[in-house]
């Protein structure tokens, strides 16, 4: 058996509040200090000699995952203007390749022209570690492309434009700027988003083609260190909206989109605890907004007096909503009821509603691709648990739909599994819902369960199908998925009784859930599953119930909470206080304290652990797996596996290229099924 490495231990006391604690791993935050990386290094040396018994079982799980999907795959076509846009994947290439076809005035689909490839990602890719494509936008005459690169997983990206006619990149190169990129209406003019030294996108500025990038124009700033910017055109492409928001306040200004060297408007000043959105519909804007609704309500408000709301879809305790999509003749209002979202249509003549009906009891619902302002079809897309992910074109007059692809998956029987919904009791009283889904076969038996979750920044975890998981599926083990506080899986509510002073509720929903999971004869064993912030619940968790759990994967896991949230000259860090509490303030250094899982390691028995890093990450940085990995090794008591694995090419995202990401996938996979038993 190989031994695993031991990371040094350095004298390192740190006091706030007169509390003293001891940080003996902060020195792996020096990148430039050779023993971090070698450490690290060392680190992803034990963990290879430690899976190397698995690399048959990594290799079977790697070749049915590609078996299982068309490599050869294409997205539904989208109209806009005269063209068909789509992309497609081709067999052995890691990245898509961004398509056209010319399509004639009121001609059907099937009698456009000859395909025009205008963007390939493997092209761009070639001789790189790492790729990823941040934003592409197409201008109005349908002539040039701008899209933005990122080439080290840092999310600090440049900028290009491609005349789509020659295919050749012109001039324009922009460096060290955020993944959104937008063309104005004015044909000549392109927006984009410049960080700050934390990672922040807070300014908007203005490039003219033709001219040198130098002579750019800043049309917007936020110095507010907790606010991002952003920026987006309305549908009807009357506006050019710029969006300034925290995790809980917001504020939007309205820049004309065919004169983007006019003036700014700003919809509402910034008020603390009000959040809200604009669209564009007519003479008027609809806003969303919580002001004066917990459960937010639409609003009304002229073009030429933005801040004076008036009442248009009204608060409902019931229901949370959360997006108005407009059209001309026709609403997309988004809602979330009994932990499940809603797609409502609204006809705007009459104000007649009626909601898109599901088939599913456990399922997730979008939007999809709508350029198009005057359309009588809505495109959505579709899944379950069970169901692979399907995209319906809706006649929003006939109320009928039209199924234009659905994700194939090679060898899989939807009828051959049973997704349900499950309810479990936390311990103060709250009913916290569960999707899950096994095998037809498996149902009124004890299996092994696959239990992932999140819990954090509002973010639904929608019950989605994988066809990655269809490989767990087969082995004979569930797939669930805990939809714990922090989340808005039921609503507004929801998020913020996971949020701040109430953020240990996120954790004991999810013991709750493992719990019930073996008391109801459902599990067996229990593997567990988080990343990122859902990294913090996975190290949060064990540290409380070890025993509860049998093997836990924390993917980029945000653990080092406390010293992170105390330390604001790292990127992002004051922007999340409003998510996790400003440990400045004792209150919530006290609770940080009290689940950080770095700070709470203790002499005990843990589950088998795999730990993921990413050295480019500027999310949650690398030195916070390694440190609590480095932790869990002096503290820890027991025989189980504990391994910490760092892609020294990737940031939060992994590996990128989807070949990597299947690779990826199989490693976790394999560690699970091993630490299960097989």
């Amino acid at each position: 058996m190989p031994k695993p490495p031991i990371a040094p231990a350095r004298a390192n006391s740190v006091t706030t509040h007169g509390i003293t604690r001891q940080d003996p791993y902060a020195w792996m935050r020096d990148r430039e200090d050779p023993e971090v990386r070698a450490y690290l290094e060392a680190e992803n040396t034990y963990t290879d000699e430690m899976v190397a018994g698995s690399a048959s079982l990594r290799t079977e799980l790697y070749d049915e995952m590609l078996a299982r999907i068309d490599q050869n795959d294409q997205s539904v076509p989208v109209r806009d203007g005269p063209w068909l846009y789509y992309s497609r994947m081709v067999e052995g290439q890691d990245y898509g390749v961004h398509c056209r076809r010319p399509l004639a005035e009121g001609r059907p689909e099937d009698e456009a022209g000859d395909e025009q490839v205008y963007l390939d990602e493997n092209e761009l890719a070639q001789g790189t570690e790492f790729f990823s494509l941040g934003d592409l936008d197409i201008r109005t005459t349908h002539d040039l492309a701008a899209y933005t690169v990122d080439l080290s997983g840092d999310e600090r990206y440049t900028l290009f434009v491609r005349d789509l006619s020659t295919g050749e990149t012109q001039p324009t190169r922009i460096e060290d700027v955020a993944d959104e990129v937008l063309w104005a209406m004015d044909g000549t003019s392109l927006l984009y988003l410049r960080l700050d030294d934390a990672h922040r996108p807070h300014q908007v500025w203005r490039h003219v083609l033709g001219t040198d990038p130098s002579a750019d124009t800043m049309i917007y700033e936020d110095t507010d260190e907790a606010f991002f910017v952003g920026i987006r055109l309305t549908r009807s492409e009357r506006f050019i909206v710029i969006a300034s928001h925290s995790q809980v306040t917001s504020e939007e200004h309205l820049l004309d989109a065919r004169d983007p060297a006019s003036a700014l408007r700003c919809v509402a000043p910034r008020r603390q605890d009000v959040e809200y959105a604009v669209e564009h519909h007519g003479d008027s804007l609809l806003v969303l907004t919580n002001l004066d609704a917990p459960t937010f309500a639409i609003r009304r408000a002229s073009v030429d007096a933005p801040d004076l709301w008036q009442p248009m879809v009204d608060c409902r305790e019931d229901v949370t909503l959360e997006d108005v999509e407009a059209f001309e003749d026709w609403l997309v209002i988004v809602q979330r009821r009994n932990a499940l979202r809603e797609l409502v249509i609204r006809q705007v003549s009459d104000g007649s509603e009626h909601v898109i009906e599901m088939p599913d009891p456990v399922y997730a619902a979008w939007v999809g691709t709508n350029p198009s302002y005057r359309t009588q079809t809505l495109r959505f897309g579709y899944t379950s648990m069970g169901v692979p992910s399907s995209v319906f074109d809706y006649d929003l007059r006939a109320r009928t739909r039209t199924l234009r692809k659905q994700q194939p998956v090679h060898g899989f029987d939807p009828e051959s599994v049973v997704t349900e919904r499950l309810w479990v009791k936390a311990p103060d009283g709250e009913e916290v819902p569960v999707s899950l889904v096994r095998r037809r076969e498996d149902v009124g038996k004890a299996i092994p369960v696959w239990l992932s979750g999140y819990g954090a920044y509002g973010s639904n975890n929608p019950a989605s199908f994988s066809s990655t998981r269809v490989s767990l599926l087969r082995r004979g083990i569930g797939v669930a998925i805990a939809h714990v506080r922090g989340g808005a899986d039921k609503g507004r509510a929801w998020y913020e009784d996971g949020k701040l002073l109430r953020k240990t509720n996120t954790f004991s929903d999810f013991i709750a859930v493992g719990d019930a999971l073996r008391e109801q004869g459902i599990a067996s064993k229990l593997a567990i599953y988080g990343g990122s912030a859902g990294g913090l619940l996975i190290g949060a968790v064990v540290n409380e119930r070890p025993e509860l759990f049998d093997v836990a994967v924390a993917d980029v896991p945000f653990v080092d909470v406390l010293n992170t949230m105390l330390d604001e000259t790292l990127p992002l860090t004051v922007v999340e206080w409003e998510e996790w509490g400003n440990p400045n303030e004792r209150e919530a250094f006290e609770l940080i304290a009290s689940y950080a899982p770095y700070e709470n390691v203790k002499a005990q028995d843990y589950p088998a652990m795999l730990l993921l890093a990413g050295w480019t990450d500027p999310r949650v940085s690398y030195w916070e797996p390694a440190k609590l990995a480095a932790r869990l090794r002096t503290v820890a008591t027991g025989t189980n596996p504990l391994l910490l694995r760092t892609h020294f090419d990737a940031g939060h995202g992994g590996p990128s290229g989807r070949y990597a990401a299947y690779e990826e996938t199989a490693f976790i996979y394999a560690f699970v099924l091993d630490s299960l038993g097989g």
